[in-house]
């Protein structure tokens, strides 16, 4: 059977990955009495003359709700807030497998931005923090900002940032491997959506100087942007206002990601790098150019977004440490320095003696990880509070 089969009579079998438990056990009068009426108005006065007491009193502490409107699922693009709720739910299992995080998925039957951040706000009060997830650039940027500008919990758009946060921790080990420093390296970055800008903001706030943005287009400049959040980043990474092909930015440059399309990049655009190249082509389901490729064209670390290979760079090495630590330190906000300490704590991960060029990144599957990542931003957070 292969994996479509596979997966699609798992779904039909299922009928949902995730359900609803009950924490206690109604069996008699007074479970009832205690639990529900009349025993539950005592803690709905007392959130009602504390509000905070809606952490100690309720679930809300441990909740996250994972929202969509479905124009940006995976690489099936617009498919819409319906077929989107597969997704959703596997995030919502990640996040309870990996950190013990209560997760429920929410799907939204609109693409008007002030619409979308109206009723996320109008829910926000039910969870502890919420995870954007798969809403298409520019209006996941726009959505973000608002949220984060009225709501007082988390907002992460794991796209973005989950994206941005665990490739630079492959960066930074694999930058180890090759002996070069993250602000001397030229970096090439392809796809200017919402993974790609935030890949280009974040490497830039660790210390990366020369980066290349690039479209389908070529090189990204204030003259070809899309939109005004391309705009600004070309003017601010590309001031000398450099242009061209993919293939141009290629040439001597050290590393290649990718967050674009299939087949984008040719061995060729491999050859004209630097020595002891880094390449990931992170592009899902299928790469900018396959691993077997770059290695043949002469990459000495290359990252994929793919399970079967070595180097997987994926996102749930990120987002659940990230909002276990979030909740537990009872943060209003995820702040850079905390995606910093999160980014540090994947790379960590990884013992320096254990460190190769097939090894740069922690399995998905390695528990100490989200341990990590969730004491890292936990750690973080409350050192900005003192």
């Amino acid at each position: 059977m292969d994996l479509k089969k596979e997966s699609i009579e798992l779904h039909k079998l299922l009928k949902g990955k995730i359900e609803i438990k009950p924490r206690v056990k109604i069996k008699n009068s007074q479970d009832l009495s205690l639990a529900y009426t009349p025993g539950v108005a005592f803690a709905c006065l007392e959130i009602k003359d504390a509000p905070e007491k809606s952490y100690l009193y309720t679930r809300r502490h441990n909740m996250v709700a994972v929202i969509t409107d479905g124009t940006a699922v995976l690489g099936l693009g617009d498919i819409g807030p319906l077929a989107g709720m597969p997704v959703m739910e596997g995030k919502c299992l990640l996040f309870k497998t990996f950190a013990g995080v209560d997760a429920f998925p929410l799907s939204i039957k609109s693409k008007n931005v002030d619409e979308i951040v109206r009723t996320i706000y109008l829910l926000s009060d039910s969870f502890g923090g919420i995870n954007l997830e798969d809403i298409s650039a520019p209006r996941c940027f726009e959505i973000e900002n608002k949220l984060k500008e009225i709501c007082d919990i988390p907002i992460f758009h794991d796209d973005q940032h989950g994206t941005a946060i665990v490739v630079s921790a492959a960066l930074l080990n694999a930058l180890k491997i090759v002996d070069k420093k993250i602000e001397d390296v030229s970096i090439v970055i392809n796809g200017a959506g919402a993974a790609g800008i935030s890949i280009a903001k974040f490497i830039h706030s660790l210390g990366a100087r020369y980066i290349t943005l690039c479209d389908r287009d070529g090189i990204l400049t204030s003259g070809n942007a899309k939109n005004s959040v391309q705009a600004s980043l070309a003017q601010k990474l590309n001031s000398h206002n450099k242009s061209g092909l993919l293939k141009d930015a290629f040439v001597n440059s050290d590393v290649f990601i990718g967050v674009s399309g299939p087949h984008c990049v040719t061995k060729d655009m491999v050859r004209s790098m630097a020595d002891k190249s880094i390449v990931f082509p992170l592009s899902n389901p299928t790469p900018e150019i396959s691993r077997e490729d770059a290695l043949d064209a002469g990459a000495t670390v290359v990252g994929t977004g793919s399970s079967s290979y070595p180097n997987q760079i994926n996102n749930v090495l990120a987002f659940p440490g990230i909002f276990r630590g979030t909740l537990d330190a009872k943060a209003k906000e995820i702040t850079n320095e905390m995606m910093v300490s999160a980014c540090y704590a994947i790379a960590s991960a990884v013992p320096s003696e254990k460190l190769s060029p097939d090894y740069i990144i922690p399995y998905a599957f390695d528990k100490k990880v989200h341990k990590l990542v969730a004491q890292a931003v936990k750690r973080t957070s409350k050192a900005s509070k003192k």
